[in-house]
């Protein structure tokens, strides 16, 4: 009633309030062309901010009647796309005015041109089954491609309710996504609600994501830097080799690591590498691209590959995914070609670069420079059995490679392998 006594709501010709019965009985649309609505709107949210909220989900904002009048005249059939975006713009912008410059984010659901500058986004309702799970990855390829940094889905599925098995490879999927939720429309999607095996991917991935957040949180800058999405299509990393132009059931996270999530009940697996020797993250397998490659998986794994001539920052902690990702870090270090470098950047929690990682190959030298770092750290040469030496930091054979431990103070470290 507040609303439709001050004119704050969308209107049909005859001047009437333009309302509805789905959903809500007679729900009414906010007017974001109206200043005035749109600062009664804020002030509304802004009382839930002060309560301890940090976020909204701005669900819907897609449904618009075109049979309506604005309060700023606009063309209602032009409103019909445009509205999402004033819509989140107001919700951000709150966030932003009460939280700070760079604490700001929505849950958004609807999008148009120029909506990128107010994340994240996710699918909306997809349904709980491969042929949706695939469908899903697929719109969200194309709107990273669009400009928008940050797309996650439904882990699950949104209608009905997912097999245990949809739900697990779901879940390897969801997980490694730019950003992750659990969530569905007939019941929860909590995993000791399918079996325990459910739980026990649930806790992998998750602890996969959290050691991976450095490396994530990197890329997240990247898209808020220069607008490439954290999810990209093959072609947008390999632009020069046809076999990516179709590609649409994998993809790169972030510009080293290659997901191909599994979308059938046997558990296979059938994805594309480039040129060159990847490295599976977690085992450690090389496999030589430039073919394709078909493999069963169980539940607990999927084809997660790093790019050749590649660094991934991994953190030291599995258990939450805000933590100081400085604090001993391990720079990875895969498959360095002689005459290539790879370089990374470790931000903080703010958003500001803190530790700058570059390591160069001449023939059977590596020079690593590291500036910025005043906590421990380490770098893993994955894959490398022994080096015959090296100056500036201690070698340990390890599980993953040889395991560098820079002296106190050291920037550069030399190994000749």
């Amino acid at each position: 009633m507040e609303a439709k006594e001050h004119g704050y709501l969308i209107k049909k010709e005859n001047g009437d309030v333009w309302q509805w019965d789905l959903w809500q009985p007679g729900m009414g649309i906010v007017d974001f062309t109206n200043p005035d609505a749109c600062q009664w709107y804020a002030d509304k949210l802004s009382r839930l901010v002060d309560m301890g909220v940090d976020s909204f989900k701005t669900d819907f904002g897609e449904r618009i009647p075109t049979d309506v009048v604005y309060h700023d005249g606009s063309d209602p059939m032009k409103m019909h796309n445009y509205y999402t975006f004033l819509f989140n713009k107001v919700v951000f912008e709150l966030l932003e005015e009460k939280l700070g410059k760079g604490e700001a984010a929505l849950f958004a659901r609807s999008a148009t041109a120029g909506g990128q500058q107010f994340p994240v986004h996710w699918g909306g309702d997809c349904t709980a089954t491969y042929a949706s799970m695939a469908e899903s990855l697929r719109g969200g390829l194309s709107l990273g491609m669009s400009g928008f940094g940050y797309w996650s889905h439904d882990i699950g599925g949104f209608e009905s309710t997912a097999t245990a098995d949809v739900y697990k490879r779901w879940a390897a999927f969801g997980l490694l996504s730019s950003h992750s939720r659990l969530h569905g429309s007939r019941s929860y999607r909590v995993p000791w609600l399918y079996d325990e095996e459910a739980v026990d991917v649930v806790r992998h991935f998750t602890k996969l994501k959290c050691q991976l957040m450095p490396y994530l949180f990197s890329e997240a800058n990247v898209a808020s830097q220069k607008g490439i999405p954290m999810m990209r299509p093959m072609v947008l990393e390999f632009t020069e080799d046809p076999n990516c132009d179709q590609l649409d059931l994998q993809y790169m996270l972030g510009e080293s690591l290659l997901v191909a999530p599994i979308f059938n009940e046997k558990g296979m697996a059938k994805y594309y590498l480039p040129e060159g020797t990847w490295t599976d993250f977690v085992t450690g397998r090389s496999v030589e691209g430039g073919a394709w490659v078909k493999e069963h998986h169980d539940y607990l794994s999927v084809p997660l590959f790093v790019r050749p001539n590649s660094v991934i920052a991994v953190g030291h902690n599995n258990t939450k995914p805000d933590y100081d990702f400085a604090d001993h870090v391990d720079f990875q270090l895969f498959n360095l070609d002689a005459g290539r470098s790879a370089e990374t950047i470790v931000y903080s929690e703010q958003g500001e670069a803190e530790v700058s990682f570059t390591a160069t190959r001449e023939g059977e030298m590596i020079t690593i420079s590291v500036t910025g770092a005043s906590k421990p750290y380490t770098v893993t040469l994955r894959g490398v059995s022994n080096v015959s030496n090296v100056t500036g930091a201690t070698a340990e054979d390890g599980e993953l490679g040889v395991s560098l431990t820079p002296a106190e103070g050291e920037q550069t470290i030399v190994v000749t392998l």
